[in-house]
């Protein structure tokens, strides 16, 4: 007769405690940045960073959300803030090209456009966070509005409106 793994609740401060969270989430975490971000080294990255703060933060963490919640809240606006960098940083070439005409297309940058991962990068960084918990991670709503800090109705209209965008870009039944 198999029996079930119960998890042992976190404590807060304890260094244990952390590096459970970190070996257990941290695989979940960088799928989920994955699809913010774009980039598996951007991930990474952006999963490192949110750690580090989760670190320091580790001895005040007060338990009223679960701690894969909390961890997936850090993490993912650490990853919004690493796509609104990266946009400040593309404004100057942008500027440069304003006014010339474009160029013409690459049919191999078309079909990168059209992946699933170049559109998520469209979407509002919150809808896009809020479709990979739900669909790629399997959260429920509830556990995305814990995560994300907002309401579970909240996290039901950005999931619709990502679909809908999603559906209309990409011309899919997702």
């Amino acid at each position: 007769m198999a029996t079930a793994v119960v998890e042992r609740a976190y404590t807060p401060g304890s260094a244990a405690d952390f590096d459970r969270l970190y070996r257990l989430t941290y695989p979940r975490i960088v799928r989920t940045l994955f699809a913010i971000v774009g980039t598996r080294a951007a991930a990474e990255d952006c999963a490192q960073e949110a750690f580090t703060k989760a670190l320091r933060a580790w001895q005040t963490w007060s338990g009223d959300v679960p701690a894969e919640a909390w961890i997936h809240r850090i993490a993912v606006n650490t990853a919004i803030s690493h796509r609104r960098r990266e946009q400040i940083r593309a404004l100057p070439s942008l500027l440069r090209r304003l006014g010339a005409p474009p160029p013409g297309r690459d049919p191999a940058g078309h079909a990168e456009e059209r992946s699933v991962v170049a559109e998520l990068r469209r979407l509002p960084p919150k809808q896009a966070a809020a479709l990979v918990l739900r669909h790629y991670q399997g959260y429920s709503n509830r556990e995305i509005a814990a995560s994300l800090g907002v309401t579970e109705r909240t996290v039901g209209n950005w999931i619709a409106a990502a679909l809908q965008t999603l559906r209309s870009r990409m011309e899919i039944e997702v």
